[in-house]
């Protein structure tokens, strides 16, 4: 098959995504998908977590030992179909979501499903 850079542009999630649907992965069908955003201080990330309850996101939180300047994760867990415009659009919304915040984005996941 053929690469198609307009579903799968020449980035970090569209790499992602193009190894995804190699292996076999159906990525029309819904899952959750795992978005880690990281924090310097406990308590930005408590506030931040807060925040995306309120919004209606499911919510995980603690310690993070990927990142010594970053030791708190916060990870949100929407349901979606894991295509580029949709990892892209959660990720900008999440950015500037997390930025008052002192959060950055560290990158998602999610179980495959054929």
């Amino acid at each position: 098959m053929k690469r198609d850079y307009d579903l799968y542009p020449d980035d970090e999630d569209g790499d992602l995504l193009w190894q995804m649907l190699q292996d076999g992965d159906n990525l029309d069908e819904e899952r959750e998908v795992d978005f880690s955003v990281i924090f310097p201080r406990e308590e930005m990330a408590m506030k931040f977590a807060e925040q995306q309850l309120r919004n209606g996101q499911k919510v995980s939180f603690g310690p993070y030992d990927g990142n010594l300047d970053m030791p708190w994760q916060v990870q949100i867990h929407p349901v979606m179909a894991p295509s580029h415009e949709n990892i892209t659009a959660f990720e900008a919304m999440l950015d500037a979501e997390a930025e008052p915040f002192d959060g950055v984005n560290d990158g998602w996941g999610c179980f495959a499903v054929e």
